[in-house]
């Protein structure tokens, strides 16, 4: 298991402000250092034991009726692909917009992802609804670029109208100790952000150690990440249930330190309905039940929800419904 991190002398610090021990830990590279390698440990097997122990709780059929719901809102519907297209984008907003025809009840996604050159396509297709659209950006997926052209492509995106930006950490940066690095660059990314949301994106499979992904989820956090995703799903392993687990303690300890709330985002391998339904249950019993909301949890995603709209009419109609009765992909 992880031990919490001790909250604030000063009990709940207001939105906005930080308690001393985390200001302290911002000042210089040095205390940055001090302070990541001072968080305690992770106990991984014990991690994992508790992620499994998560996975096996049953959802009686009217939570999972209002679960399967509440997923498909949380969703961030996404293609990132080479071979990506503006036909290809206007067909996933569509599906966003009206994720079932033949049930109009079914709610919209919370946001389409793309690469920054097809955000403006996204927003102009999504215009009205209120789905959000989510843009890469920083050299997505290897983050290796001078942080010129990154934050080029962070104003890029804004200028087209994102709302949300999903940047990538500089793993080698950050593999190498060289956190300050990392910090300042999440914090230029911010800036640039203006009023688009940051997700900071980990990329826990190549982190190694649970004792990485908890340091960088409380790097990205001190740095001001409105988000901590796990993964770019370019890399295996992507999102995990042990992984969102110790992510989602660390923005439940931040909120307990600081009064703030951060979100998270599991992305990569998400496919089924049974799969969505355990990591609600780990927002619910690690976070807390206000992290049920796609304001501060989502699901990156292309092919889960072809799977949620099939089991919602079984939910409903008493049957199973095929494959070929709900469009799967875009």
């Amino acid at each position: 298991m992880v031990e919490p991190l001790p909250t604030s002398s000063s009990g709940e610090q207001r939105a906005g402000s930080l308690p001393p021990e985390l200001a302290e830990a911002t000042r210089d590279e040095s205390s940055l250092r001090r302070f990541l390698h001072g968080l305690p440990g992770v106990d991984q097997v014990g991690l994992e034991q508790r992620a499994a122990g998560l996975a096996t709780r049953s959802i009686k059929k009217d939570a999972k009726t209002w679960a399967i719901d509440a997923a498909i809102g949380m969703v961030d519907l996404t293609t990132l692909e080479g071979a990506d297209t503006e036909g290809k984008v206007r067909a996933l907003a569509a599906k966003a917009r009206r994720p079932d025809a033949d049930h109009p009840d079914v709610p919209a996604v919370a946001a389409v992802c793309v690469y920054p050159d097809l955000a403006a396509t996204a927003v102009e297709a999504l215009a009205g609804s209120g789905v959000g659209v989510a843009s890469v950006a920083t050299a997505f997926p290897s983050g290796r670029s001078s942080r010129q052209v990154k934050l080029h492509e962070v104003e890029l995106a804004v200028a087209a109208g994102a709302s949300d930006v999903d940047m990538v950490i500089d793993r080698g940066a950050f593999l190498s100790g060289r956190y300050g690095q990392v910090f300042e660059e999440i914090q230029a990314v911010k800036a640039a952000c203006g009023s688009a949301h940051l997700k900071v994106i980990l990329e826990t499979g190549e982190l190694a150690t649970c004792d990485n992904v908890r340091r960088a989820s409380w790097l990205a956090l001190l740095a001001g990440g409105d988000f901590i995703k796990t993964s770019t799903g370019k890399v295996s392993p992507a999102a995990t249930l042990p992984v969102t687990t110790l992510m989602l303690q660390a923005v439940r300890e931040w909120r307990d330190s600081t009064g703030q709330l951060r979100g998270v985002k599991p992305a990569g391998g998400i496919r089924t309905t049974k799969d969505a339904m355990r990591y609600l249950v780990a927002v619910h019993e690690v976070a807390g039940p206000e992290w049920l909301t796609p304001e501060l949890f989502r699901f990156g995603a292309s092919s889960l929800l072809g799977d949620l709209l099939m089991q919602r009419r079984t939910q409903r109609t008493g049957h199973y419904s095929a494959a070929h009765y709900v469009a799967v992909d875009a």
